[in-house]
């Protein structure tokens, strides 16, 4: 079952007694469509905490300083006016257990968490619940460092409640400073991940290809030293998995999409791009990428990666082959395609 909403509340239904003649003008006549319109505003931000943040009903109504007991009247009342609307779907008629063991054994990860159905159109409602979960069992504290990739899909995940991070340290595992899309600025989902979520974000201000002189520059910036560090310390990752750097509609833009080598590209993980056979895929400038470094990427003990689409089967099943993640969140046809993949 999932819950959507509508970004636009119903309008109340017209009132026939307003075309009889003449309406009133002023404050008086205004109080009333004011009171309204502010009751449909709470009833929807309480709906959005709820439904699509995962806030329980005792934290949405401490949020919206209101009695544990209005936010269930208020749920009710935001699904009668067709804020929220609720969809029923009927269960695949394989179960998805034994789904998620052959490809946990095939790929050789330590767990597989598949969502019902197609999730590509609601990635962040719709892959949030199994993220939160894998999160939760990792035991973050305060102190700890949990990095987190740039991409779509992290970045619509980053906007939802994923749990309760204070004090987690939340850091960046490439550069992206000057990206034009959100979801490639590195700090812009380490934002939205500290602002929903909570946790304390440590930013990186450099682009994900700097230049040879900023390079050197950053080797001496405290703040620079600091996301290396992070990147040695941190206890979990959560990162995307790329399509073929050729078939994408959205990359960032220091990646020469042109350039021939990247045609064998299969997908990448924190722009480290690699083949078929997951080797890395060179072109000029990767030297210069600012991005975790593999070897640390593999050493954070729990690799969490989010990835939905047939046409990333290939992508996934290699990055899971070389170690990129321990843990693969993804939907029930998307995992249905790396099943069938040779």
């Amino acid at each position: 079952m999932e819950a959507e909403m509508n970004d636009q509340a119903p309008s109340p239904p017209e009132d026939p007694a307003a075309t009889a003649g003449p309406s009133p003008s002023g404050p008086a006549a205004d109080a009333p469509e004011s009171a309204e319109a502010a009751e449909t505003e709470r009833l929807y931000r309480a709906a959005q905490l709820y439904y699509e943040q995962g806030a329980t009903q005792a934290e949405v109504a401490a949020q919206l300083q209101v009695s544990r007991p209005s936010i269930s009247r208020m749920l009710s009342e935001a699904r009668t006016r067709g804020i929220v609307e609720i969809r029923v779907h009927r269960p695949s008629a394989f179960g998805v257990d034994d789904l998620q063991e052959r490809l946990r054994t095939r790929l050789g990860l330590h767990e597989v968490l598949i969502a019902s159905g197609d999730q590509r159109q609601r990635i962040g409602m719709g892959l949030g619940p199994l993220t939160r979960h894998a999160l939760a069992g990792t035991h973050l504290g305060p102190g700890d460092v949990l990095l987190i990739a740039s991409g779509e899909t992290t970045y619509a995940l980053a906007q939802q409640r994923l749990g309760s991070f204070s004090g987690v340290v939340v850091a960046p595992t490439v550069g992206g400073q000057a990206e034009p899309d959100p979801w490639h600025q590195t700090n812009e989902v380490v934002r939205a991940f500290s602002s929903t979520s909570g946790g304390y974000p440590h930013y990186l201000f450099a682009p994900s290809m700097p230049s040879h002189a900023l390079l050197t520059a950053l080797q001496d910036d405290p703040g620079y030293r600091q996301i290396v560090a992070d990147w040695r310390t941190a206890k979990v990752a959560l990162v995307g998995v790329g399509a073929p750097a050729l078939s994408r509609e959205s990359i960032a833009r220091s990646v020469p999409r042109d350039h021939p080598n990247l045609a064998r590209s299969v997908g990448d993980v924190c722009l480290a791009f690699f083949d078929q056979n997951g080797d890395e895929v060179t072109f000029p400038g990767h030297e210069r990428m600012v991005r975790i470094p593999g070897e640390a990427l593999r050493a954070v003990p729990h690799r969490i990666a989010a990835a939905v689409g047939v046409h990333k089967a290939p992508s996934i099943i290699t990055a899971a082959k070389s170690q990129w993640f321990t843990t693969l969140i993804t939907d029930e046809v998307t995992a249905r395609a790396i099943d069938r993949t040779p």
